[in-house]
């Protein structure tokens, strides 16, 4: 029998202006205050060279073309950008956003995740998902999607680690960049959040993020769970 939702009265669109977190915060994304070290964080020396392969825009070799890249990005609402910010030291990191947001139908997006080398492979990086599903299920959505180039293993691997469940892939699904891709496709779905959510707050807490580094991962917390 299918699920009733007769009181379902569906989701707001995302406001946030602040999200707090451990490690990291995010801010709603303000060019005039983050262009800067944006730029020398995802242009700048020490740039991941592959950052740009799988976005559908970048790599950018002029920054008028940048700024209006992420002036573009500040006055939309979908998709809704946030940039990351280093709580130790105040800079500015990566940008990442909701997206395909879709209030009424409660479905929701993280995407054009965008993390300079300082973030890839830290606890930032997780953090910055892990409050943005936070928010988008406190807020009443049903389903958080992933969604990435089936040829990208880093981030079919990602969604995997993060708890996000695969659900297949759409063939032909898209034209980037004058190339085919097929769109590999994940989820987490409100029903499923207490546990991945709790893994979550447990993989960053202090007892697990040691000086050393962490001590479990977040797969073994979900699967104690």
């Amino acid at each position: 029998m299918p699920t009733s939702l007769a009181d379902w009265k569906g989701a707001p669109a995302p406001s946030a202006q602040l999200l707090e977190g451990r490690f990291i915060r995010l801010e709603k994304l303000d060019p005039a205050r983050h262009a800067e070290q944006l730029w020398q964080a995802l242009e700048g020396p020490g740039a991941d060279p592959k950052l740009w392969d799988y976005l559908p825009y970048g790599p950018f070799t002029e920054r008028t073309a940048f700024d209006a890249w992420l002036n573009n990005h500040a006055a939309n609402g979908d998709p809704y950008f946030f940039s990351v910010i280093d709580r130790a030291s105040g800079e500015v990191q990566g940008i990442l956003s909701l997206m395909s947001i879709v209030p009424a139908q409660g479905r929701i997006e993280i995407g054009h995740v965008t993390f300079g080398a300082p973030m890839q492979r830290s606890p930032k990086s997780t953090e910055a998902v892990y409050l943005l599903a936070k928010y988008a299920f406190e807020q009443g959505y049903r389903r958080l999607e992933w969604k990435c180039n089936n040829g990208n293993a880093r981030s079919k691997y990602a969604a995997e680690r993060l708890g996000f469940s695969f659900e297949g892939v759409f063939r032909q699904h898209m034209v980037v960049k004058g190339q085919n891709r097929d769109t590999a496709w994940y989820s987490i779905l409100d029903g499923e959040w207490p546990v991945v959510g709790a893994a979550f707050e447990q993989w960053l807490s202090e007892a697990n993020q040691t000086a050393s580094g962490q001590l479990k991962s977040l797969a073994e917390f979900r699967q104690a769970l």
